[in-house]
């Protein structure tokens, strides 16, 4: 571990950072009640801009924003799309405690796409976890036993196009622009969600106004707070506290939508928690993962108000370097 660097202080901002983006979400889920997720996303979108535009603007560099890859950078933005509207439409129509199990199986997702897109070999430990992980999220949807909801499988979907944004990250990430990154998916839920909302639109009352902005404050203070949480912990023992996002949803769930959580999410729940905390901890083992695709993600599903935080990790490093010159 480097000098200076604290474990229990990386967990402690990691923990706040998970508290912070449960909110997000049970906040979402309380606007999802009388809003759409097209429209909740575009005026998340819309308060977000101003803070991602003051960071992109510092980068001073010389450059343009055209991209090096642009199919893959139009893959991800598109990805990144889906990923919001079906990760805030599961929100908003499933309990907080199942959708959280099933958005925990991106890392082992991840480690599956690894295989083709970036070559990464994985062993026989990682592919028991991946196949123990995904009976953990079978446990908690319970098909044939349990109604399959459209809920389902939007947190499904968001998960596997949450992945498959993560996994462009780590092919294209150290050649493009850190600037084209983050502008490339909000450009495209603004789009996007601007095209659809005369469908779907609801006149917003001043009170929704208000959480919408905690919606976008809040998204963006989490995805800080984890680049401060990874900057002072190893990525073994900050990557793991994404779990205690479970926590929370029991918690909020309980008090403020009078759900309950029965014992076969509670144990899909701990077993796909165990095998992506394995994931972690082989990654971070000497000479297991060439590419170690789940530890460099670092951070959650990412949508329009809660973007990748190792993509303002180096937005920031740059610009904190353009500045000094």
């Amino acid at each position: 571990m480097h000098a200076g660097r604290s474990n229990s202080k990386g967990a402690g901002l990691a923990l706040l950072a998970m508290a912070i983006y449960a909110t997000h979400d049970a906040v979402v889920k309380t606007l999802g009640e009388r809003y759409s997720a097209v429209q909740i996303i575009f005026f998340a979108a819309l308060l977000s801009f101003p803070i991602l535009s003051l960071i992109m603007l510092k980068d001073k560099r010389e450059g343009h924003l055209r991209p090096i890859h642009p199919w893959w950078v139009l893959a991800r933005a598109i990805c990144t799309v889906i990923t919001g509207v079906c990760a805030f439409y599961a929100f908003s129509h499933l309990p907080l405690a199942q959708v959280y199990p099933i958005l925990f199986a991106m890392p082992l997702l991840i480690t599956i796409l690894a295989i083709p897109v970036l070559g990464e070999k994985v062993g026989p430990h990682r592919w028991a976890a991946v196949i123990i992980g995904l009976l953990g999220v079978l446990i908690v949807v319970r098909p044939g036993q349990a109604e399959l909801g459209l809920g389902h499988i939007a947190a499904m979907t968001a998960a596997l196009c949450g992945s498959v944004a993560s996994i462009i990250i780590r092919k294209i990430g150290n050649e493009e622009r850190s600037v084209v990154m983050l502008l490339s998916p909000l450009l495209g839920n603004f789009l996007a969600m601007g095209a659809v909302l005369p469908l779907v639109w609801v006149p917003l009352e001043l009170r929704d106004l208000g959480l919408l902005a905690v919606v976008a404050l809040f998204g963006l203070t989490g995805a800080f707070l984890q680049i401060l949480a990874y900057r002072e912990g190893e990525a073994a023992i900050v990557a793991p506290m994404q779990y205690s996002q479970i926590v929370w949803a029991v918690i909020y769930g309980w008090f403020f939508f009078g759900e309950g959580i029965d014992g076969p999410t509670m144990l899909g729940a701990g077993v796909v928690i165990a095998s992506g905390t394995y994931i972690v901890w082989r990654e971070s083992t000497a000479n297991v993962s060439q590419n170690r695709p789940v530890l460099q993600t670092r951070g959650r599903t990412e949508t329009v108000t809660t973007p990748r935080s190792s993509l303002l990790q180096r937005a920031l490093n740059l610009t904190g370097r353009s500045g000094t010159r």
